[in-house]
């Protein structure tokens, strides 16, 4: 029996699989038959930092947490944790604020002896919103190449690998500063196959890529660094962290699983096509709007990974407004029909939204004109807000990739 309404069951299904992947259970699940012998820092970095430090710190006890910190992004933290320090900072381009943090961890870690453990909770967003520069490298550099890897399509391995170098917290480098201390490192994975070395660049992880990596990634894409910035490309990253176990508490599989059993209980019959989706976002928007006009329904058809877009314009948008845009015209005219993506964290792009939904009514509505101007100058935002095609969750405190879905009655 189907619901009144398609959007309904979609809205349905993605609140449903925000719920399965939000950091509580699986931080206390984590945490649950950890022995800890003397109080503990607690550290948190990512996008779901507040919510994991919360749930954390109601797990362990404030009588087990000396100190602790939270870096976090911008208008992400719902309020004070026990004895825990509060930091916001800039995502995706990393700011200020950020280097601060990272200061002030450094500062806190350093003076920790091998009877001290770190309990360290890391999300995604991480890369951004906590960095020190190596020495001899600026903000404003790391700041101008991420913006560079970004402009030109680079997916989210080699921005952290190139990231790493030029960081003095990344590729294992936290882990370093905190030894002999031990670190317990509890994992919400954005990136697909959970390659613990790139998940928020690997703060406490030793590195699985090299110099040589990283090297050609620049000529790849043509990337303008400086001499200094080359020289800090040239420093290899730790390969051993004997101080540290992790822990991988959510990742884009339950995400995706959880979206496929909430359609079933709607009636569709749900079927999770690719876990690992990566591709431009315009390809996968007109993927999803072909398999719409050639499946039959009822059906919903999942994907769960990460696009990328290749900026050409100057407009308001993110990766996920740009896929659902970009389905419009294959899915104009067809009745009964939804296609929708968003990102697990809420947030999508430098906006307020966390993705774009749209049925075979929207193209006839916004004009096939309209819609094809604003997808040429990357401004999706803008024309899914006039439509009411934004999806609006706020902040989930959670991330593990994005979720796209075909619904079809």
């Amino acid at each position: 029996m189907f619901n009144q309404s398609i959007i309904q069951d979609a809205n349905q299904i993605i609140r449903a699989s925000i719920e399965a992947v939000l950091p509580d259970a699986a931080v206390e699940r984590a945490l649950k038959n950890h022995e800890i012998s003397r109080p503990v820092t607690l550290i948190s970095l990512g996008k779901a930092g507040w919510r994991m430090a919360d749930a954390a710190y109601r797990v362990l006890g404030a009588d087990k947490v000396k100190q602790g910190v939270v870096v976090t992004k911008y208008d992400h933290c719902e309020g004070p944790i026990g004895c825990m320090e509060l930091y916001e900072s800039g995502h995706p381009v990393p700011d200020e604020n950020g280097v601060k943090a990272a200061a002030r961890v450094l500062e806190m870690v350093r003076t920790l002896t091998a009877e001290d453990e770190v309990i360290l909770l890391i999300s995604g967003g991480g890369s951004a919103l906590f960095e020190y520069p190596a020495e001899g490298v600026t903000l404003g550099e790391i700041a101008d190449i991420t913006k560079q890897l970004l402009a030109c399509g680079a997916d989210i391995t080699e921005i952290n690998c190139i990231r790493k170098r030029l960081s003095g917290v990344k590729g294992g480098k936290l882990a370093l500063t905190i030894a002999p201390a031990k670190t317990f490192s509890i994992i919400l994975s954005d990136v697909l196959g959970d390659p613990l070395d790139a998940i928020a660049s690997g703060p406490a992880y030793p590195d699985q890529t090299t110099c040589e990596d990283a090297k050609a990634i620049v000529e790849k894409y043509g990337l303008k660094l400086n001499d200094e910035m080359l020289a800090a490309i040239e420093i290899e990253t730790p390969k051993e962290l004997p101080c540290v176990n992790t822990f991988i508490a959510g990742n884009v599989k339950e995400l995706c699983a959880t979206a496929a059993r909430e359609a079933e209980k709607l009636g569709y019959a749900a079927k999770v096509m690719d876990e690992g989706l990566c591709c431009e976002a315009r390809q996968a928007g007109a993927m999803m709007s072909k398999h719409a006009r050639e499946t039959e329904g009822p059906c919903a058809l999942i994907w769960g990974g990460e696009t990328v877009v290749y900026l050409k314009g100057q407009g308001k948008g993110g990766r996920n407004q740009e896929v659902a845009l970009s389905a419009a015209e294959g899915i104009a005219g067809m009745e009964n029909v939804c296609v929708f993506a968003l990102g697990s964290d809420g947030t999508d792009g430098p906006t307020d939204a966390a993705g774009g939904m749209v049925t075979g009514e929207f193209y006839a509505k916004a004009t096939a004109e309209r819609v094809r101007a604003h997808l040429e100058n990357n401004d999706a935002y803008p024309l899914l807000r006039d439509m009411d095609a934004l999806i609006m969750t706020g902040p989930t405190g959670t991330n593990v990739n994005d979720l796209y879905m075909l619904i079809k009655r």
